[in-house]
């Protein structure tokens, strides 16, 4: 099976700075758990936009860390899968 991503967009601001990369920590260690990887990236020119991707070995195992995850993305059925360039 094709390896599966999620990616989803966040906006943060200043004031709420702290708080999102203290959820990040916690959502990258549950996502780890559950034998995903877990990665953000700021968006260079512009403090507080964030980009994040989930990804796993295979779309199964992506769902069922989404639907346990405290924190889903808002849209986990928009899913990727890798595609094997020829």
């Amino acid at each position: 099976m094709p390896r599966a991503l999620t990616i989803q967009r966040a906006v943060v601001t200043a004031s709420e700075r702290a708080r999102y990369l203290e959820r990040l920590v916690t959502r990258q260690a549950f996502y780890k758990a559950k034998e995903c990887r877990f990665w953000v990236f700021e968006e260079a020119a512009i403090p507080g936009v964030f980009v994040e991707f989930t990804e796993a070995n295979d779309v199964p195992t992506l769902v069922a860390a989404h639907k346990l995850s405290p924190e889903p993305p808002r849209d986990a059925a928009r899913m990727y899968t890798q595609l094997e360039v020829p």
